[in-house]
């Protein structure tokens, strides 16, 4: 029996992104997150409420400003006392998982999709997901980008801008196109 595109998702192979199924996770995901962007920002318990609503899991303590967007939300779980500023959009097709006291800055994207670098493969529509993980105490300044298949360690500070496409060790301060350690930060 063949697997289904779906099945070739959760399993980490290339699957297609065009697949009714995997859309449909999109589509109910993006009329959650209008709703989570339409709470005026002096309503903080109504906007986190709907930011539960939205994740997988999330911890005590959770703050999510608008605009957050999402591929499908269920995917996105973190711990206890997040914070998430302005324009957010992680594109969970694969899981992001981040521990305690994460706090993120405006318009940061965290990815765990990818797509083919042959003309050939993205133009069969094709994807593949890969795990995002952040550890716990880690701060992520404004701007930056996270790719697929990153993992990033305890008590690690990503500067503003950074492009992170590499694994970050524990308790290091990151910066740069792409990412690279800066310096060791001593807890």
């Amino acid at each position: 029996m063949e697997k289904t595109e779906m099945q070739k998702l959760l399993d980490g192979e290339w699957y297609r992104l065009t697949d009714p199924e995997i859309a449909g996770r999109k589509t109910s995901s993006a009329a959650l997150c209008q709703e989570f962007n339409a709470i005026p920002e002096n309503e903080p318990e109504k906007q986190t409420a709907k930011a539960r609503e939205i994740f997988g899991s999330a911890g005590k303590n959770l703050t999510v400003h608008s605009r957050l967007t999402v591929d499908y939300g269920k995917n996105i779980h973190v711990g206890d006392n997040f914070l998430s500023n302005y324009n957010l959009t992680i594109l969970d097709i694969a899981p992001v998982n981040m521990g305690d006291n994460v706090w993120i800055g405006p318009d940061t994207d965290i990815y765990t999709v990818n797509h083919p670098l042959t003309a050939k493969g993205r133009q069969q529509r094709l994807g593949i997901g890969k795990t995002v993980n952040i550890g716990n105490d880690v701060w992520i300044g404004g701007h930056c980008t996270i790719c697929p298949g990153v993992t990033i360690g305890n008590g690690v500070v990503v500067a503003a801008g950074a492009v992170v496409t590499k694994d970050i060790p524990d308790n290091v301060l990151v910066g740069g196109l792409p990412a690279k350690v800066i310096k060791k930060i001593e807890q």
